[in-house]
């Protein structure tokens, strides 16, 4: 009742499309919804994100959510999240995706989940990390600890976007730092970010966990490119 008061006079908006939503919609409509190119890697056990990895870091199980295309749906998705403080979609994603890995045996073994960081000046900047609440709400489906005090970014990058592919590889020598080793020692950690590209900030952060004490991780994120 309060909502459809509310959304009388500031109504929400789809994400995608902008439209109003309905009282039993959030973050996206439901047009909109059914239209997401959802991957469905985890229920299918496909191992095309693991494979990115392989020859470069060990990888347990990996997985994303959706299809990153040029101007789709899930782009606009995640411009918004990380551009438009429209931190509700992290939690949407989250806890869509923290749902379906609940049921899938593999993930259950999941104690800790670790966000890719922000630079001090980008988090500064932005006010926020983008993947905070999409980690948070996956961390809560599979009853795990959410930490973000383990790995510190020590390189200030540019902005990945527009960038080719080749060129955000050559740009990605992103640099990390494990801060908090004892808190994550013995651990099955899942590591979450936005998007997967070249996969290079993930196996940068992933170096720098296994310098923990027999560490296994997992990745999942968002979105693979």
């Amino acid at each position: 009742m309060l909502k459809s008061i509310i959304n009388t006079f500031l109504p929400e908006t789809c994400n995608s499309c902008q439209l109003a939503l309905s009282d039993n919609e959030s973050c996206i409509c439901t047009d909109c919804r059914h239209y997401l190119p959802v991957t469905d890697f985890h229920k299918n056990n496909n191992d095309f994100v693991k494979k990115i990895f392989y020859g470069r870091i060990l990888i347990e199980h990996a997985t994303a959510l959706l299809r990153f295309e040029k101007k789709g749906i899930a782009q606009r998705l995640i411009h918004n999240l990380k551009y438009r403080k429209q931190q509700q979609v992290g939690t949407f994603l989250g806890r869509w995706l923290g749902k379906e890995l609940s049921e899938i045996e593999v993930y259950k073994t999941i104690d800790i989940v670790i966000p890719v960081p922000l630079h001090k000046k980008k988090l500064r900047s932005r006010g926020y990390n983008q993947v905070e609440t999409f980690g948070k709400e996956i961390a809560l489906a599979l009853k795990a600890n959410y930490l973000d005090n383990v790995l510190l970014k020590i390189t200030n990058t540019s902005s990945q976007v527009n960038k080719k592919r080749f060129a955000r590889w050559q740009n990605n020598k992103e640099l990390f730092c494990i801060i908090n080793d004892k808190a994550i020692n013995n651990k099955h950690i899942l590591l979450v970010d936005d998007i997967i590209t070249t996969g290079s900030t993930i196996e940068a952060c992933s170096i720098e966990l296994n310098k923990a004490k027999n560490v296994k991780i997992s990745i999942a994120t968002m979105a693979i490119a």
